[in-house]
């Protein structure tokens, strides 16, 4: 009888032990599968295989495409849905303004003519140089699209000696380039050129014509924070007055 009473006691002990371990074990974590990203659209566009250069003229091997988020094409890039040829029709066009490589190709940074000078000119307007020296040019640091003003400088003989009499002819004028560079060399000291093309209107290479004619002309440097500002040709008939001896004299220019 005893060892009955031993035998379910024993029994109880152990289903209790049992049951108390499953109770006491920790949770079984649930493995969250996450659902797979949606795939971006993509869109082949024409970019540069490499750098390229102001002036350049493209070849197939400067151009290839690579995908690109369709979210992200501007309207101005060159996609291969739309124009599957580019790298055909584009061969032989020249570069107006610089890429990097990687750049997407705009057209409106191309130019299909054979004059870069001629191509970087903004319609209706007209390419004008002019004699500059390191003493007219800022000390030679005016370099391609800078902004400057033009100075005309005149002599007129005076009582004791010649006099120089200075004006500003024209302002906000965009220089296009200095000798025959129309872009800043990359890790070179600048060089001080002998002439500067500027960027005109007929009526302002009238002016600049003149000026050469009838004087001197230097060139300053404008602040890049004024370049805003609307172009002025100065009145031809500009005067300066001067006072001499308690005398005040007007000179026209």
């Amino acid at each position: 009888m005893l060892r009955i009473i031993i035998l379910v006691i024993a029994i109880a002990a152990g289903s209790l032990a049992g049951w108390l371990a499953l109770s006491m074990r920790p949770g079984v974590a649930v493995t969250t599968v996450q659902a797979p990203a949606p795939q971006v659209a993509m869109i082949d566009v024409l970019v540069a295989s490499s750098d390229l250069g102001q002036g350049l003229t493209l070849s197939d091997k400067a151009l290839r495409w690579q995908p690109w988020p369709a979210t992200a094409v501007s309207p101005g890039f060159i996609t291969r849905s739309e124009q599957p040829e580019a790298l055909k029709t584009l061969a032989g066009a020249m570069v107006r303004s610089q890429f990097v490589s990687g750049e997407p190709i705009r057209e409106d940074k191309l130019s299909r003519g054979s004059n870069l000078l001629a191509s970087l000119l903004a319609p209706g307007k007209r390419a004008v140089a002019i004699r500059v020296s390191v003493e007219s040019t800022a000390g030679g640091f005016i370099l391609p699209n800078d902004r400057v003003d033009v100075i005309q400088t005149v002599a007129r003989p005076g009582p004791n000696q010649t006099e120089n009499l200075s004006r500003t002819i024209l302002t906000n004028i965009r220089v296009l380039a200095v000798d025959q560079k129309v872009e800043e060399a990359k890790g070179q000291a600048a060089t001080v050129g002998k002439t500067a093309t500027l960027e005109l209107s007929p009526s302002q290479a009238e002016a600049i014509a003149a000026g050469q004619a009838t004087g001197l002309l230097s060139l300053s440097l404008r602040s890049v924070a004024d370049n805003g500002d609307e172009p002025i040709l100065k009145p031809e008939n500009a005067s300066v007055r001067i006072l001499r001896a308690g005398q005040s004299e007007v000179v026209k220019f």
